[in-house]
């Protein structure tokens, strides 16, 4: 307990944000006592990172309420696209970002899957999609467009979305494929997120804590999803949250309370009272 974490690397959906049961969507309100806790420790003097699957946009709206945005003199440090964009903000600088060629992993998983849903992200501004998404699923601007210009150059990520099969079909599916050349996380649902190999929240964080100075040691990071693994694993202290899967929670030093009971602020109180 003499431990004081240096940075505190923060997943968004399922930690610091709610799901809304049945609709796949996350109900953006931070909980008082999530907020007071992620304030509590930037007092304090921790570092604190966002660190997410979601793309740079739906990130900067989350800083927004935790009320980061005023801060010019020292800007939020922001982990997008599981690790493969990393920004600062406000206002939006990124200063680092991962791209692959993901045209042969993308053909794989569409030869099982042919009426699959895929998007790319546009930075900054929403997805291109080849079909429209369920409702919610997706932040921004939606850009109709055909698939194969969409993944005709090198992209920081692509989310392959199947509303009829299950995330255990896909889990199984990318066991099979091995998806070479690839590193990819599945969600809560059918959802498939493909990025570079080795490109992960634990990457976009080393590249914050590089620039920092900080040690992974000094590092305490919560998180919920299979996306938050390596970065659980990684740092000084992972902490999984309670609502977690089997896998997630084996990979953290610790489990906290579900999102619903605010665990977030329980672990943070452990170190910043």
């Amino acid at each position: 307990m003499t431990w004081t974490p240096k940075l505190v690397a923060l997943d968004i959906d399922g930690t610091l944000l709610a799901w809304v049961e049945g609709k796949g969507t996350t109900h953006e309100e931070v909980r008082p006592a999530v907020y007071e806790a992620v304030r509590a420790a930037h007092d304090a003097g921790a570092e604190i990172v966002l660190a997410s699957g979601r793309s740079a946009h739906a990130m900067t709206i989350i800083a927004d309420l935790f009320g980061f945005t005023g801060i010019e003199d020292d800007p939020l440090w922001i982990v997008a696209s599981n690790g493969a964009v990393v920004l600062r903000y406000p206002p939006v600088d990124v200063v680092h970002e991962v791209t692959f060629d993901a045209r042969d992993a993308v053909a794989a998983i569409l030869a099982e899957h042919p009426e699959a849903l895929v998007a790319v992200e546009e930075r900054g501004v929403g997805y291109k999609i080849n079909r429209p998404f369920p409702p919610g699923e997706l932040s921004g601007e939606m850009i109709p467009c055909d698939l194969e210009e969409m993944i005709a150059d090198p992209v920081s990520r692509v989310i392959i979305r199947d509303p009829d099969a299950t995330a255990e079909d896909f889990v199984a599916l990318a066991g099979r494929l091995g998806l070479h050349g690839t590193n990819y996380v599945v969600g809560w649902t059918a959802w498939l997120d493909l990025s570079p190999v080795g490109v992960h929240k634990a990457s976009g964080l080393a590249e914050v804590c590089s620039r920092l100075g900080v040690d992974a040691a000094d590092v305490l990071a919560i998180g919920d999803g299979r996306n938050d693994i390596e970065m659980l694993t990684w740092a000084g202290r992972g902490v999984a949250m309670g609502q977690a899967v089997e896998e997630v929670r084996a990979a953290a030093d610790g489990v906290t309370g579900t999102v619903y009971e605010d665990g977030a602020a329980q672990e943070l109180r452990r170190w910043f009272p």
